[in-house]
């Protein structure tokens, strides 16, 4: 976030987007990613000198191996805790504004449409399209997160317990777990560390750090300007006043943005250690 936006976000209205639990669970999201990402990369390219060396800052390869599992453990109760809240939403609240429409993460024609416009508008043949509540970048970023925690938790788990699954799956399933749970975590560091960081912190709107995920808020300029037709529709239903919140205390802003950068740093680090054992 700019310097002038940061200072507007302090102390001008802002709209709430995130809740506090929104936001508990993303930062032990991003903790438990990073101390996967960190202690189990040393292990998939362990015949690289940098990973031996990351290796021994979490006290060598076997102490490296103990907080990949704790970090797991904090992820998958993550994905659970969201699991669960969905489903009290859904059966228990009956809001099936989670399933469609604006408000939801499933995929919509809506979508295709914004994707397209927003090609057109790159190359000047057309007006940047009217976003609301989530854009199509979020949702391709949600559901990419969210396909894989169910696939490493799922193969992670069977490499992690194999004498209780080996009882209920034939020996080869091992070898196959093995495989899926190191490209896919692969591809998930790249994917978190380059695509998501630059939709969320690097952009140009963006750089160096959006602090909403921080903070649940957003600015009066920013709402007009990103999500114009949220603010549109809540307007016109008469639900914009639900939304208007304070800003956050000014130590929130510093926290965030110094938690993003060291976040944003050390993926970037990653990435360049990644494509160096992978090109070289």
């Amino acid at each position: 976030m700019s310097g002038e936006t940061a200072t507007s976000a302090i102390t001008h209205t802002h709209y709430r987007r995130f809740d506090r639990a929104d936001r508990i669970l993303h930062g032990c999201l991003m903790f438990s990613f990073l101390g996967l990402a960190f202690t189990g990369l040393p292990l998939l390219f362990s015949h690289e000198v940098w990973a031996a060396r990351l290796a021994r800052l979490f006290g060598g390869f076997d102490a490296a191996g103990t907080i990949h599992r704790l970090c797991a453990v904090v992820m998958i109760s993550v994905f659970v805790t969201h699991l669960s809240r969905l489903a009290r939403r859904l059966f228990g609240q009956k809001d099936l504004s989670i399933l469609w429409g604006p408000s939801s993460m499933v995929p919509q024609p809506a979508d295709f449409f914004e994707l397209i416009g927003h090609l057109r508008w790159f190359i000047g043949l057309g007006p940047q399209p009217k976003f609301d509540h989530f854009t199509y970048w979020e949702k391709f970023d949600y559901w990419a997160v969210f396909w894989g925690m169910g696939i490493i938790g799922g193969s992670g788990l069977v490499l992690w317990f194999p004498e209780v699954f080996a009882h209920l799956l034939p020996g080869w399933v091992f070898n196959i777990a093995m495989l899926i749970h190191g490209e896919e975590a692969l591809l998930a560091v790249g994917f978190i560390f380059t695509i998501h960081f630059f939709n969320g912190h690097l952009r140009p709107e963006k750089f160096p750090m959006d602090s909403v995920i921080f903070t649940g808020r957003v600015t009066v300029d920013e709402m007009e300007e990103e999500r114009p037709a949220e603010l549109e529709r809540l307007t016109r239903a008469g639900r914009i006043d639900e939304y208007v919140s304070a800003s956050a205390p000014s130590w929130v802003y510093r926290v965030g943005r110094s938690v993003g950068a060291v976040a944003v740093t050390l993926g970037l680090i990653m990435v360049a250690l990644i494509l160096f054992a992978v090109l070289r």
